[in-house]
């Protein structure tokens, strides 16, 4: 009788698995736009998202005269009431001697302790950029003034962090050479109070990569998936939570030397969205399409909806995350003028 409930109970659990895994997975769209029509700056790139505790949704991006230039900021914004606030210029570069020099790449992150992170960069260039960061206890209704991470550690590249059950904060990062011939992933970690901080390193003989992603999946493994040169996302997996990872591999996904997101849902699915090209003579080309993909294994992936395709120009550099409700909010460039917003909701169906 016993061994007959066992096997009435794998039955019926494989006979669920198998109609999941059935099931396609449509694209609601609950609302797209820009986030802002106008601004005080010529371009703008790299945008962030996370939710807040009263369930608004705050981004920040950088702007400024282009890519690079000495007046590059942080800008943020916050979605209330159905509409997005005028953006605030929130963080600025400096030198030593305070001459002005350009931001880079923010990161929104919030720790289960509630303390509010916007990460970023400062410097010349990505070989020589430093790690800057503030936090607010109130949402960003105030923010600290700009602190350091130690040296040597850049903390968040583009990417959001992950924070483990035991507190522990792991942030996806990467280094590119002076030379600008070696691109390199690695992991950093630090407690809930962004302390004590740990560099992990990973094996990058066999590709060029940068700007992981963290996924995540049961009894502390991981996944990364990472933009890289070869015209693939690559990816590297854990199996302890972080500590050792496993050597570059390919995925079946094509990059085109463009930046990617994506998040755990909390049904255990992954969602990723980038541009599924690969890449031409110059660096904007094959960022035209930006599309969405779902796996349940981070294996297999399937292309479940477009956001954008046409036959030239740049819409790249997305970031997505999951609300409390389960809905998705997305955000990514469109031409360097604009950053895009969508929330939307997954549904599956037979």
């Amino acid at each position: 009788m016993f061994k007959e409930k066992i096997i009435s109970f794998f039955i019926t659990a494989l006979f669920s698995f198998t109609c999941l895994a059935q099931q396609k997975t449509k694209v609601q769209i609950v609302t797209r736009e820009s986030i802002f029509d106008q601004a005080p700056y010529e371009a703008c790139h790299a945008s962030t998202l996370v939710q807040l505790n009263d369930g608004k949704v705050m981004a920040a991006w950088f702007g400024g005269k282009h890519e690079g230039s000495n007046d590059v900021a942080i800008w943020i914004a916050t979605k209330d009431h159905d509409q997005w606030t005028t953006p605030v210029k929130i963080a600025t570069g400096a030198t030593n001697t305070n001459l002005p020099i350009a931001c880079w790449n923010p990161v929104l992150f919030k720790a289960t302790n509630g303390t509010l992170f916007l990460h970023y960069k400062v410097g010349p260039n990505p070989r020589e950029w430093w790690a800057e960061y503030k936090t607010s206890t109130n949402d960003g209704k105030t923010w600290s003034v700009a602190k350091k991470l130690p040296s040597g550690f850049l903390g968040p590249i583009k990417n959001k962090p992950v924070q483990l059950k035991n507190g522990t904060i792991l942030y996806p990062s990467s280094t590119e050479s002076l030379d600008e011939k070696t691109w390199k992933i690695h992991i950093e970690k630090s407690d809930g109070q962004a302390k004590n901080w740990k560099k992990i390193e990973i094996n990058c003989d066999t590709f060029g990569v940068i700007q992981p992603s963290i996924l995540t999946y049961p009894k502390g493994k991981l996944q990364l998936l990472c933009r890289s040169r070869q015209n693939v996302i690559v990816e590297s997996w854990s199996e302890d939570n972080g500590e050792t990872w496993s050597k570059l591999k390919a995925t079946i996904l094509p990059n085109p030397n463009s930046g990617s997101d994506a998040v755990t849902l909390t049904d255990g699915r992954q969602l990723l969205i980038y541009n599924p090209l690969t890449s031409g003579k110059n660096w904007w080309e094959g960022r035209s399409i930006l599309k969405l993909a779902i796996s349940s294994d981070g294996e297999n992936w399937q292309d479940i909806y477009t956001l954008e395709k046409h036959d030239k120009g740049e819409y790249s550099y997305p970031a997505i995350i999951q609300d409390k409700k389960g809905n998705i909010h997305l955000s990514y460039t469109s031409e360097r003028k604009r950053i895009t917003y969508a929330e939307i909701r997954l549904v599956r169906s037979p």
